[in-house]
């Protein structure tokens, strides 16, 4: 089991999902983003914001995908 943050996602807050891998904790993430966004949450707005404009260029999305995947596969096990 790892621990990783909602802004270590890219979003804006430092809620943790603890998850066994990373497309768990993706699916974390944007079910929390959808909540914080129907709650009219700012920060989580802008950072949705932030990530729809990097969904334009399929590239960076998926060498941004890679990076956070990457990182998450780092992270120690608790």
């Amino acid at each position: 089991m790892k621990k990783i943050t909602c802004k270590e996602l890219g979003g804006a807050c430092d809620l943790v999902f603890e998850v066994d891998t990373f497309s768990e904790a993706a699916s974390l993430s944007q079910a929390h983003g959808m909540e914080m966004a129907k709650a009219n949450d700012k920060a989580h707005l802008d950072a949705m914001n932030e990530m729809k404009a990097l969904m334009n260029d399929p590239q960076s999305m998926q060498k941004w995908m890679q990076d956070k995947e990457e990182m998450f596969n780092q992270l120690p096990d608790h």
